[in-house]
């Protein structure tokens, strides 16, 4: 087990809840109860501020894989980014209902990582 890609893969993790739980707590909720922003500005707030989290995720996971002593195939990682994608793809169009169209970006590279 390679021990510096495995901490770095835990602290990535660590790091991702924290910004999503932190952030929407102190951050967006505050931002929001002051400032009287239109819905869609909210949701993409919101939607953006997530959406790092998620792909933080994704990152923690290809170190982790990476950090195993079998390593990890080129295919392996693909399908991690694809995954990661297809999660942003998914929050993109709910948080949004669908006007925010990052999610059909999001939604191509998930294929594309999977397929190619």
């Amino acid at each position: 087990m390679n021990i510096p890609l495995l901490a770095g893969a835990v602290l990535l993790l660590f790091v991702a809840v924290a910004h999503s739980y932190l952030g929407e707590r102190y951050i967006l909720m505050r931002l929001f109860r002051r400032v009287s922003l239109p819905p869609f500005t909210s949701r993409t707030l919101r939607l953006a501020w997530h959406v790092t989290s998620v792909l933080g995720l994704g990152f923690a996971a290809i170190l982790f894989m990476l950090a195993s002593p079998a390593g990890m195939s080129a295919r392996a990682a693909a399908q991690i980014v694809s995954v990661t994608c297809a999660l942003c793809a998914l929050m993109a169009f709910a948080f949004s209902r669908g006007r925010h169209l990052s999610w059909i970006v999001f939604l191509a590279v998930a294929l594309l990582a999977w397929f190619g």
